[in-house]
């Protein structure tokens, strides 16, 4: 199983917390730093042993990989260890004199040390590197590159330097999804100081193009170009200014005639000093009308889980009241379990209501049906004390549903007929997690069960039904030595191979 970077770092033992953090936020533009460069990226960390181990390789998708095999976790080669101790001891860019050969293909390698800012409105930066990144550039196809192949690299060189200052990653650079986010193939544009644009890539010219811009973009000062393309919206966010003049290390979108375009600004600094901007932009209306449909059918469903749980509360409530109108004994205990049990379902139905997916804390879940007990108690006089140990964990409510049902009625004749007669009692129930099984325990300390015999009542076939049937696990009922029952469910948890 491949590490994650945090372990990777950490086995190392040469690095702080706040140098990990600091990994963890460059490497999430990782991707970006190889298509800019068109070059394989490998991130190496020092060891005890002062050698290097790689903990991430990003290869370029707008060009071919050199390596077809992922360096994580391996120690560095010894081609490349002189240069890569150099950048890291004198925290300078190191290039190699001559082509480094890999596999008989002729390629250049950059050194790139990784400076940490100590703080984040501070110039203060770590004393030695925290790390060192390698460049690879295939050097087999050489051709004349494309204005547009020259802008990339250039933006890969200046990233490069600022990794190199420590003034990248961004640390004001307000965490955003990384769902949708802008790639350099989606569309980049460059500006200066000022914010007039000095580049724009086919693809973000045509992103602009179906927002209404019709001219050029080269040229043009993007903030005028957007507050044109949005005059007369009501609603505007309000770090657009600073995304468009590449003053803030932010995303934002812009609207027009039905058209969204994401855009995400990464200023570019020297010394300190801003002197233009990269934007990304990306066409992102198919992905923002997608995630409108998702938050209305979100509602949606958690406003149909209110309902049924408002039904179920009704019907619940009214057979209550049948229940205390009712002269017979045998119709009226009838109908009080059947009001508990659709409670127990309504609470399952609530709980899916305050959520945003179809999985629901069992544990919450458990712990409002237990509060049943009280009731169940008093009715027979007698006085409970519930205790629950363990964790149930998060289950879909498919699942949920049948197992708040079955313990409730497991519950219930705990107190109904194990501590029948007592005056005060004690019911526990045990859950168990593994990755595979989920096993609960329900004891209690009352009479046991007469000659071992398992009762044949209504509760005892529901209880059998939704374990065994629904959710395809195992009931076993037995009397402790001394007295009382357990009774013990066993579960497996198949659905997570399906999730």
């Amino acid at each position: 199983m491949m590490s994650t970077l945090s372990e990777l770092v950490q086995a190392q033992g040469r690095s702080s917390e706040a140098d990990i953090q600091w990994l963890h936020t460059l490497v999430g533009d990782w991707q970006l730093l190889a298509d800019l460069a068109f070059a394989d990226i490998v991130l190496w960390v020092p060891s005890v042993d002062d050698s290097f181990v790689a903990v991430a390789h990003a290869r370029p998708s707008s060009s071919a990989t050199l390596f077809y095999r992922d360096f994580v976790g391996q120690s560095i080669k010894p081609e490349w260890k002189t240069q890569v101790t150099e950048a890291f001891e004198t925290a300078r860019i190191v290039d190699t004199a001559t082509p480094d050969w890999y596999e008989e293909i002729p390629t250049r390698v950059r050194a790139v040390p990784v400076m940490r800012r100590l703080r984040p409105s501070g110039k203060e930066i770590s004393e030695l590197p925290i790390a060192v990144i390698t460049r690879h550039t295939n050097l087999s196809e050489a051709r004349t590159p494309s204005r547009q192949e020259l802008t990339f690299n250039q933006c890969a060189n200046d990233l490069f330097a600022m990794i190199a200052a420590g003034d990248f990653p961004d640390t004001a650079a307000a965490s955003s999804p990384r769902r949708a986010a802008p790639r350099a193939s989606d569309g980049l544009i460059t500006l200066d100081v000022d914010g007039l644009v000095t580049f724009a890539s086919p693809n973000a010219l045509s992103a602009f193009n179906r927002v209404g811009f019709a001219g050029e973009l080269e040229g043009e000062s993007l903030a005028e170009v957007t507050t044109a393309l949005i005059a007369g919206q009501i609603v505007v966010d309000e770090s657009l200014p600073l995304v468009v003049t590449g003053r803030a290390p932010w995303r934002t979108d812009i609207e027009a005639r039905g058209v969204t375009v994401s855009l995400r600004t990464i200023p570019i600094r020297h010394r300190g000093e801003r002197v233009g901007a990269i934007v990304l932009c990306r066409d992102v209306t198919e992905v923002r009308h997608q995630e409108r449909e998702l938050i209305t059918k979100d509602a949606t469903i958690r406003e149909i889980h209110h309902r049924v749980k408002n039904n179920l509360q009704t019907v619940a409530s009214l057979l209550r009241i049948q229940a205390r109108r009712t002269h017979n004994d045998v119709a009226r205990d009838a109908l009080g379990q059947a009001m508990r049990r659709v409670a127990a379902i309504a609470v399952v139905h609530d709980t899916l209501s305050e959520g945003l997916n179809q999985d629901v804390d069992f544990d919450v879940v458990f712990d409002r049906v237990l509060l049943l007990i009280a009731e169940v108690a008093s009715s027979h006089n007698t006085t409970v004390r519930p205790k629950s140990t363990g964790s149930f964990g998060n289950l879909p409510s498919e699942y949920a549903t049948p197992l708040a049902l079955a313990l409730t009625e497991l519950v219930t004749n705990a107190v109904e007929h194990g501590l029948s007669g007592k005056a005060d009692g004690e019911v526990e129930i045990v859950a168990k997690r593994t990755a595979k099984l989920l096993s609960v325990k329900v004891r209690d300390n009352g009479v046991g069960l007469a000659e071992g015999k398992v009762g044949s009542g209504l509760g005892t076939q529901i209880v059998r039904t939704l374990i065994q049937g629904e959710l395809g696990g195992t009931i076993d009922w037995h009397t402790m030595m001394g007295s009382g029952t357990e009774v013990t469910i066993e579960m497996p948890l198949t659905w997570l191979a399906k999730v």
